[in-house]
């Protein structure tokens, strides 16, 4: 009885020890961590899954066994396009049902002081499955659907800011959260300022541009400098604002190469619209994207009578504002002596 009892019980844990190694074995593949590094995999609409294999591969401890699981997922057949990060301690379930579900990670985007909407999109699309030049083809279409020339007049929609979006973005996606956040910006009150302006909103993105790169983005001096552009505008003065001249250089270069870091003379005789030393009234269109701070600081000009300013040489960023054109002269001889000491040319 007790032989007998005694083999029962090797047999039982025999059974034991072989269900053991075999469950943890399953869990192990399951369920243990399968995670070598942390990174990103990019799986695009293209990719099989020989391609997300090998993508995945330098990520995870086992390659086989994640096969395993994502074959007995279906992901061999069903699986998402997009960017995916890979963490720490993941095991090859999670793994396989976050690329089958698309929970990719968003990607962060700083739309900056662009020149133009294509230069934005060289570095947007960087982040993108699309390459830029389908991505700017794409925005032109949405540009003539509005009865726009190019997606260059499609500038005023998108606001210096950080934005966050999937790497499978479509131009289409992307154009409608700048234009849900243009179309929120604009709320009665702010129509009625631009009303009372009695400007088009493209002549105050225009404005809003030269106040943005006449301060560099610093909100402390924008309503004073948006002030004394309309007081320039009203008199019938040109704007004679420095950053047009850059742009409008930078254009006729069709903006190869770096901007030019001193205005000179000869560069005043720039024949273009966008040259308000060489042409008089506001620019036809902003030359650059702008932020809300310098839209609203149109909208909400400071009320002065200034008619001149002066980088500051003695606070970086900053201006001297003045209605005297002597004192102004002198102002202006102050910074092309400090420009001089600096060998700025």
């Amino acid at each position: 009885m007790k032989k007998g009892f005694g083999i029962v019980l090797v047999i039982v844990l025999l059974i034991f020890a072989v269900g053991s190694f075999f469950g943890y074995q399953y869990y192990k593949k399951f369920y243990g961590n399968n995670v070598a590094k942390e990174g990103y995999i990019l799986i695009p609409h293209s990719a099989n899954f020989n391609s997300i294999l090998d993508s995945i591969s330098p990520y995870v401890k086992n390659k086989d066994q994640f096969a395993q699981v994502a074959k007995s997922k279906n992901m061999d057949r069903f699986f998402q396009a997009g960017r995916y990060r890979i963490k720490s301690g993941t095991n090859n379930t999670d793994l396989v049902n976050m690329i089958k579900a698309g929970n990719q990670t968003e990607n962060t985007f700083r739309i900056g002081d662009f020149f133009t909407v294509y230069q934005m999109v060289g570095k947007v699309a960087k982040k993108t499955e699309l390459d830029s030049l389908r991505f700017a083809t794409d925005l032109n279409k949405i540009a003539t659907q509005k009865g726009l020339t190019n997606a260059e007049e499609l500038k005023k929609y998108f606001f210096i800011d950080t934005y966050n979006f999937f790497w499978t973005v479509t131009p289409e996606e992307f154009f409608k959260k700048f234009e849900d956040q243009y179309n929120a910006f604009w709320t009665a009150e702010r129509k009625g300022k631009e009303q009372s302006l009695g400007l088009s909103r493209d002549q105050i993105y225009a404005l809003a541009s030269l106040v943005y790169k006449e301060t560099g983005g610093k909100p402390d001096e924008m309503k004073t400098v948006a002030g004394l552009y309309l007081n320039r505008h009203r008199k019938g003065m040109k704007l004679q604002s420095d950053p047009t001249v850059i742009y409008a250089v930078s254009k006729a270069n069709n903006f190869q190469g770096d901007p030019i870091r001193r205005v000179l003379f000869k560069h005043l005789r720039e024949a273009s619209p966008y040259n308000t030393y060489f042409s008089a009234g506001i620019p036809p269109g902003p030359i650059c994207m702008v932020d809300k701070n310098s839209v609203d600081a149109v909208l909400n000009a400071q009320k002065n009578d200034f008619i001149y300013m002066c980088a500051d040489p003695a606070r970086f960023g900053f201006h001297k504002f003045t209605a005297s054109a002597a004192e102004h002269a002198v102002n202006a001889k102050e910074y092309q002596d400090w420009l001089n000491s600096k060998n700025i040319k």
